[in-house]
């Protein structure tokens, strides 16, 4: 039996120090006006080894566009795993099939190899992290289809050239389904799924997500501008279901997100944002945009998140594990943009003084927020009434074919209310870097590092040093 290539993937997806996720798409083909029955298969060992696993066979679901996700059990911590994978066509059922693999023709696979995540507490890592990578596509056509691209091939250059990346971080708007906000946006699945399978199709960064583990959020574009600002009855009937369901496909079935029981996912999601460790570092990745509440203010307080995940949050920032608490918003925690947007973290002031006092008070060091969405990367660090260091790194955007903010846009000097504990000084903050980039950050046991680059590879900041 032949193995196919992949449509869309591989993208190895959550990783932990023994298990993997790795998510492809099949060819969607008709058979008697049903979807043709499609099946994954995938095979891995440990890199510098000969002799391959035995063929894992996991289910093509037509629902969510043909793809499907394998999960890989019992592997060794800390260790380089190289996979082949691929799917096939059978209408036999899925337990009549494992024998026709024992001469299989894995020619066509496609192929990675990824590093299993650290379970030492005192490991460093070091991330690419990022977001809005604008791929503009009006009337069926696509433009800037290649630029866009070469920022992940920068990435790649860095890789081969022996720096690794233990992860790549993709902070929202992956995908921007309102194209110039008015000109023919998405609205159904299948535009959606196409928007998608273009997005994710460019080979620079196919290539990446096959060989490093990637996590993803999604931010407004992933829907509509400023989401859900503007939202109607039936943009929550009809808008939003199509990009959710979309954004499940390609974004969160391979996060950390759903359960695992034995090689399959388990259960629905309930919510998006999740949680995960990796050597040094604990990540909690935030929904800061599907729980908002912004109406009838007259009887309720503004919300960016909801009440279970902030309560999550409180409780992850204090479990007192020592590892670095890094916080993946895809909108800025702070420094707030000298338009006093709404749509920021400083348009929800309740919940950023109670997060603030909640670090305060329980003495929480090593925090630091991951952000994107401003289509600028800097760099700033909070110091609360007693002392305590906050850290944020803001990456954006792989690629913006339009004018980029500058440092008159933000609010790079003062302090951000912390309530009744008191003001947070903004400290230390690097200049404003307005060009397409991607930031590479090192997190170890003393502090972080920060190293910017744009998109064609050329280093845009030197090293930064925080300590905690």
């Amino acid at each position: 039996m032949k193995v196919q290539t992949p449509t869309v993937g591989p993208i190895v997806g959550g990783t932990e120090a023994t298990r993997a996720r790795i998510w492809i798409r099949a060819e969607y083909q008709k058979e008697q006006n049903d979807p043709r029955r499609a099946f994954g298969v995938i095979r891995h060992r440990k890199k510098g080894t000969s002799k391959w696993s035995a063929a894992q066979l996991f289910k093509m679901n037509p629902n969510f566009d043909m793809t499907g996700i394998a999960i890989l059990n019992d592997l060794p911590a800390r260790t380089r795993c190289e996979y082949q994978v691929g799917y096939f066509w059978s209408n036999l059922d899925f337990e009549d099939i494992n024998n026709k693999f024992k001469n299989s023709d894995w020619e066509s696979a496609a192929s990675g190899i990824f590093r299993t995540s650290s379970d030492r507490d005192h490991e460093s890592r070091t991330l690419a992290i990022g977001s809005c990578r604008y791929f503009l596509k009006l009337f069926g056509k696509s433009f800037f289809d290649q630029r866009g691209d070469k920022t992940f091939r920068s990435i790649i250059r860095q890789i081969e050239s022996g720096n690794e990346i233990n992860q790549l971080i993709m902070m929202g708007d992956q995908i921007y389904a309102d194209d110039l906000n008015i000109i023919a946006p998405d609205c159904t699945i299948h535009q959606f799924f196409e928007r998608y399978r273009e997005a994710f199709g460019q080979p620079h960064l196919r290539r990446l997500m096959a060989n490093v583990p990637t996590y993803m959020m999604m931010d407004d574009h992933e829907i509509e501008n400023d989401w859900p600002a503007k939202a109607n009855h039936k943009d929550w009937k009809v808008l939003y279901p199509a990009a959710a369901h979309a954004y499940q496909t390609y974004q969160a079935s391979h996060s950390p997100l759903l359960e695992i029981s034995g090689n399959r996912l388990v259960g629905v999601p309930k919510r998006w944002w999740y949680q995960y460790s990796d050597g040094c570092c604990d990540f909690f990745v935030l929904d800061c945009r599907t729980e908002r509440w912004i109406w009838d203010l007259e009887n309720r307080e503004k919300l960016m998140i909801g009440k279970e995940q902030m309560k999550t949050l409180k409780g992850w920032l204090a479990d007192g594990s020592g590892r670095a608490k890094i916080i993946v918003s895809s909108i800025p925690f702070f420094p707030d943009s000298a338009s006093e947007s709404p749509d920021k973290w400083s348009g929800f002031p309740k919940q950023r003084k109670e997060i603030l006092t909640h670090i305060e008070s329980n003495k929480i060091s090593k925090v630091v927020f991951f952000s994107g969405d401003v289509h600028a990367s800097f760099s700033a660090q909070l110091t609360s009434p007693s002392g305590l260091k906050i850290h944020s790194v803001v990456s954006s955007a792989f690629f913006w074919p339009y004018p980029h903010p500058h440092e008159r846009d933000f609010k790079l000097t003062g302090s951000i209310d912390g309530g009744a504990i008191g003001s947070f000084k903004i400290t230390d903050k690097t200049k404003i870097i307005s060009d397409d980039n991607f930031t590479r950050v090192k997190v170890t046991t003393t502090g972080i590092s920060t190293e910017i680059f744009e998109r064609k590879g050329k280093k845009l900041q030197g090293l930064k040093k925080y300590t905690w």
